[in-house]
């Protein structure tokens, strides 16, 4: 099991970038949340088996038909005391 944080940047809001990330996520069976940032990012982070992982963050480097994906920074993100449970889109922040 691993974690990643990630920095999604381009043209990845009002273009269903969130809904889109969060339905791939939950197809793949990952854990974690994504959400807008107030700079015009998507921030998310993500847990699950290693492969699982790899594959979100292809799939993040491509992004719906509307967005153009600039960027996806990934850093590894060491697990808190409790994990993940299931995958929720958040609010801005």
């Amino acid at each position: 099991m691993i974690r990643k944080h990630l920095r999604i940047t381009g043209k990845v809001q009002g273009v269903f970038y969130r809904a889109w990330f969060a339905e791939q996520a939950r197809a793949l069976g990952l854990d974690g949340w994504v959400r807008n940032r107030a700079d015009g990012s998507v921030e998310a982070v993500v847990q699950a088996r290693a492969e699982m992982v790899e594959a979100i963050v292809a799939k993040a480097n491509e992004g719906p038909p509307a967005s153009r994906v600039a960027d996806v920074a990934a850093r590894d993100d060491p697990p808190p005391h409790e994990a993940l449970k299931g995958f929720e889109k958040r609010p801005t922040a």
